[in-house]
């Protein structure tokens, strides 16, 4: 049996800040290599990946990190939807810290702006998008944002759009799943896909409670199935509707490592082949190049299973960390993929390199 050393708390190893040696992003290959060294003590070591995150300086980046604005908060009390989770600026803050997490790209928390009102769903997603302005301008490099949009609303999408990445700088767009019965390869959406891919921007997707299924098994929470199954559901409409290949400069972020696509896969080539001639048309590059191109995060999606699952299927250059914070502390995915066997290049690609790669104008204090 192979031993260790666990030398964290005596060699003071540190994170040089360079960032990833992916294709299009400026490094330095000496302090790349030393970054990678440090890393590669916390993946080595898994005892010492909480103490190596406390020491070296922030480098990862977060990108599924909610938010709750107290307005949004208020709003939701008002309407007597309980289970808000507790949460501040301060309180992710402190939670970066403790994770060796240097920038966080934040999200609006599910629903979203998604009351089936013009009006409502326009001032929400306004009053959040301005919120996370706010607080990466008041906390430089800590922050960066995905923008929510009033999907439901093409024209109030469309100029959300615009306020929200041409205004407010923010960094890419944070959607649901599904809206209604709805889901993203819907035709409806497909011309506000056109102006995001106009942009070649980055969407960032999370889950949440269908409309098909609403609590099917009594005293299970739909986060437990429901959530993983919709982004399924999702990817597929993008898929299968050809939404995935029309929009191919839109970079896709789906939560949770895929939800369960990776374990369904035969079930999608399957689907391939049934529909044919239709297939060529929707999917010409076929679907495993399409789900390729995607990124996935490792929110809720860092063990095993998970992970073994993804990796046959998409290299580890489209692969995100996600911590899921307030709902999950960012150590748990720090300590989870320090359990799997990452080369240090693939873990600093993961923590930090990837994300830069589609967001290169991120800001970031590592």
């Amino acid at each position: 049996m192979r031993k260790f050393f666990c030398g964290c708390s005596n060699h003071g190893l540190k994170s040089s800040g360079t960032q990833s040696s992916e294709p299009g992003i400026a490094h330095s290959r000496r302090g790349f290599l030393a970054g990678g060294a440090a890393l590669g003590a916390s993946i080595l070591l898994p005892s010492c990946a909480s103490n190596m995150a406390s020491k070296a300086k922030p480098h990862r980046i977060d990108i599924h990190h909610h938010i709750v604005p107290p307005s949004y908060a208020a709003f939701l009390d008002s309407k007597g939807i309980r289970g808000t989770p507790k949460w501040s600026v301060q309180m992710s803050l402190d939670d970066m810290d403790k994770s060796g997490i240097a920038t966080s790209v934040v999200a609006l928390m599910q629903p979203g702006a998604f009351f089936k009102d013009i009006t409502t769903d326009r001032r929400l997603a306004r009053e959040a998008n301005e919120y996370a302005a706010k607080m990466t301008k008041d906390h430089p490099g800590r922050f960066g944002s995905f923008a929510t949009l009033p999907l439901m609303d093409t024209d109030g999408s469309l100029n959300e759009i615009a306020y929200a990445m041409d205004v407010l700088k923010a960094d890419g767009i944070g959607l649901m799943t599904s809206y209604g019965t709805k889901y993203l390869g819907d035709k409806q959406f497909w011309p506000i896909w056109e102006e995001l891919n106009r942009r070649k921007a980055t969407i960032y997707v999370h889950p949440l409670l269908p409309e098909c299924c609403r609590n099917p098994i009594p005293g299970l929470p739909p986060s437990a199935i429901e959530f993983a199954t919709d982004t399924t559901r999702t990817i597929a409409s993008m898929l299968f509707g050809g939404a995935a290949n029309r929009f191919p400069n839109i970079n896709w972020i789906w939560s949770h490592s895929g939800g369960t696509m990776p374990f369904l896969w035969s079930r999608f080539t399957r689907q391939e082949v049934d529909m044919k001639e239709e297939a060529k048309a929707v999917l010409p590059n076929g679907v495993l190049a399409e789900v390729k191109r995607f990124y996935y995060d490792t929110a809720q999606g860092h063990h095993e299973g998970a992970m073994q699952a993804l990796r046959q299927l998409i290299p580890v250059s489209q692969i995100m960390l996600g911590s899921d914070y307030p709902y999950r502390d960012g150590m748990e995915v720090v300590q989870g993929l320090a359990d799997r066997s990452f080369t240090a290049a693939e873990r600093y690609a993961i923590d930090r390199g990837n994300a830069l790669r589609i967001m290169p104008h991120l800001r970031t204090t590592a």
